[in-house]
């Protein structure tokens, strides 16, 4: 190029066509902002993933603040403060569905729900000493983690299905 038009236009095409990584984190923070919003399964169940992170964040902050109380008071009131506030954000953020379902029912429902999951928890971790009497913590995390995720997805649709459904009137609209 002999032209110095030419390469100064070439040098501002260069720079404008640079990658911008904070643009692009700014996009997909958008898309994924978009995609969470929407009202599809998937996007929900990645609400309800989301929500599970927060509410066991929760559970482990008040279990080790009130761990003075001994394992079972502190493991007592996480579980009913996590269990709280995740039936609060499902019935919100997760399913929409503030106008359709109160609080009342939400903790409720989802909370007989819970107490199911946790009944299901310590019979697998009962049926686990039985079978395997010296079984190390690895192999009881490891369990409570699986019997949790399945039960997790039970919750997910029972919750979608039952609890924070829409009143009857609603549902035909779907």
């Amino acid at each position: 190029m002999t032209c110095p038009t030419l390469a100064l236009r070439r040098g501002a095409l260069l720079l404008t066509d640079a990658p911008n990584p904070a643009r692009a984190v700014a996009d997909l923070a958008a898309s994924v902002r978009t995609r969470l919003a929407a009202e599809g399964t998937v996007a929900q169940l990645s609400r309800f993933a989301i929500v599970g992170l927060l509410s066991s964040g929760l559970y482990a902050a008040v279990f080790v603040t009130f761990g003075s109380l001994g394992n079972l008071a502190a493991n007592l009131i996480g579980m009913v403060a996590s269990t709280l506030l995740a039936n609060e954000l499902h019935r919100r953020l997760t399913f929409h569905a503030s106008a359709a379902v109160g609080w009342l029912r939400a903790q409720l429902e989802g909370g007989g729900l819970a107490l199911i999951g946790l009944l299901v928890t310590s019979s697998a971790l009962l049926v686990l000493e039985a079978v395997v009497p010296d079984a190390g913590w690895f192999l009881q995390v490891l369990l409570v983690a699986a019997v949790t995720g399945g039960i997790g997805l039970l919750r997910f649709v029972a919750l979608r299905a039952w609890v924070f459904t829409a009143f009857p009137a609603a549902r035909s609209e779907r």
